[in-house]
């Protein structure tokens, strides 16, 4: 009868997590989520699991989607943060139509690319208000 608690507990950590993340950190946390789901559709497709698959790879194209939509255009930087996500959406879409496990893993690491440099972004804007 723990483990149900110990799942409360857990959802409760991760609630209040995102609920007291900086802008910065939520975007972090939708770079690591985006990996999460990557990973997890590979997993899919290697186990031939094509539900898991086709379910984790919409999760990230949905999370790739909300990054591009909340990109401030405002910043030079922006347009080729945008470029890459639009890259990125249209790989999933075709790792999605091919199930083709190749396709994710080349999309995790551009994923795995860009949450290091947001990473190296936060580092060098901590204490000066911005990210």
């Amino acid at each position: 009868m723990a483990l149900p608690n110990a799942y409360a507990q857990f959802n409760k950590y991760n609630t209040e997590k995102i609920m007291n993340a900086s802008p910065g950190e939520l975007t972090l946390l939708l770079y690591e989520g985006a990996i999460k789901f990557c990973n997890m559709a590979a997993l899919g497709i290697e186990h031939r699991d094509i539900q898991k698959a086709h379910a984790n790879i919409v999760k990230t194209e949905n999370i790739i989607h909300y990054l591009r939509e909340t990109l401030d255009m405002k910043y030079p930087v922006a347009k080729h943060f945008e470029d890459i996500y639009v890259y990125l959406e249209k790989r999933l879409v075709d790792a999605n139509v091919t199930k083709d496990k190749e396709i994710l893993e080349e999309i995790c690491t551009h994923l795995r690319s860009l949450r290091k440099t947001w990473l190296e972004v936060m580092r060098l804007n901590k204490g000066k208000g911005g990210v």
